[in-house]
């Protein structure tokens, strides 16, 4: 247990230096699983996501006329799946309402995202009593998916905006591929839970390539048991995105575009009965986004899922 989550800590902190993320997990960038409510068959439930980006900033952050204020909200209809004991799907559609101001004008576009699945084997399912006789719960499940090009990707919006992040579209017109990973142990009603996601973009048929992205997220929670059948989860932890820059016709680099992110992670998972809510609150600890030129805001999720 313990190499494991070396293991896991060396991945999220030894690439801290790579070059990095379609902008920070917004717009068309955001895969973010954190930890999942308590199922035994399926689930399905409603996501939503809020964060912001702010574009065209001089050296130190320094603000002008040209620079910009993006928001990026999300409502996303997720689900999953246990397929006998070793099995597990999910799956995610998201709606997207993006907007963006700059000098008082404020342009806004919404509309489905890129949908995309999820499958998982568990390769690790272990229980045993400890020395002095607490349980000792381990998983771990391992996967790939796939993310399907169904949200609209305008290609003028690039090229009449090159300096500006190609991050203001509702997809990204590519068929995009992913690795995934997620790691649970917990000592009676104290666990930690790891995801780590490595998505491998293609390039649409516009010549235009999103750069692959690393995430990884590690979270500590306390299961306090309220009621008979209202369960708190208590959350904190941190998430780190990296990913390659976009390139264009295969070998022209985008220059707005990479960079790193780390942030926090604050929640609370609640359990009742059939009826899962929950909600985190990510605030930024340091970034590195297009060479400076580019600041994402501080981050909220919130969902409710029904569990059968």
């Amino acid at each position: 247990m313990k190499k494991i989550l070396l293991l896991l800590m060396g991945i999220i902190t030894g690439i801290y230096e790579a070059r990095a993320c379609d902008i920070c997990g917004c717009g068309v960038g955001s895969y973010y699983i954190g930890l999942l409510p308590d199922f035994k068959k399926k689930f399905i439930g409603v996501r939503y996501q809020y964060k912001t980006l702010r574009s065209h900033l001089g050296p130190g952050g320094t603000t002008s006329y040209l620079t910009t204020n993006e928001t990026y909200q999300t409502a996303e209809l997720w689900g999953g799946w246990n397929i006998g004991k070793r099995f597990r799907v999910l799956g995610f559609i998201p709606v997207n309402f993006n907007s963006r101001e700059n000098q008082g004008a404020t342009l806004r576009k919404s509309g489905i995202g890129d949908i995309a699945l999820v499958g998982y084997y568990q390769l690790l399912d272990k229980q045993h009593t400890t020395g002095n006789g607490k349980l000792l719960v381990q998983s771990l499940w391992i996967g790939g998916g796939i993310k399907a090009p169904t949200g609209k990707y305008e290609p003028t919006e690039h090229k009449e905006n090159e300096d500006t992040p190609n991050n203001f579209q509702l997809g990204t017109a590519s068929t995009d591929f992913t690795l995934n990973a997620m790691y649970d142990v917990r000592l009676m009603d104290f666990g930690v839970n790891a995801n780590v996601s490595y998505k491998i973009n293609t390039a649409n048929k516009y010549d235009y390539q999103y750069g692959n992205k690393f995430t990884a997220n590690i979270l500590g929670y306390y299961k306090i048991r309220a009621a008979e059948k209202v369960t708190l989860a208590p959350n904190a932890g941190i998430l780190y995105e990296t990913a390659e820059k976009d390139t264009e016709a295969k070998k022209y680099t985008v220059d707005i575009s990479g960079g790193h992110s780390l942030l926090t992670t604050v929640g609370l998972e609640a359990t009742m009965g059939v009826v899962s809510v929950g909600g985190n609150f990510q605030p930024v600890i340091s970034q590195q986004l297009a060479d400076s030129k580019i600041k994402a805001g501080n981050r909220v999720m919130v969902h409710v899922t029904y569990l059968f």
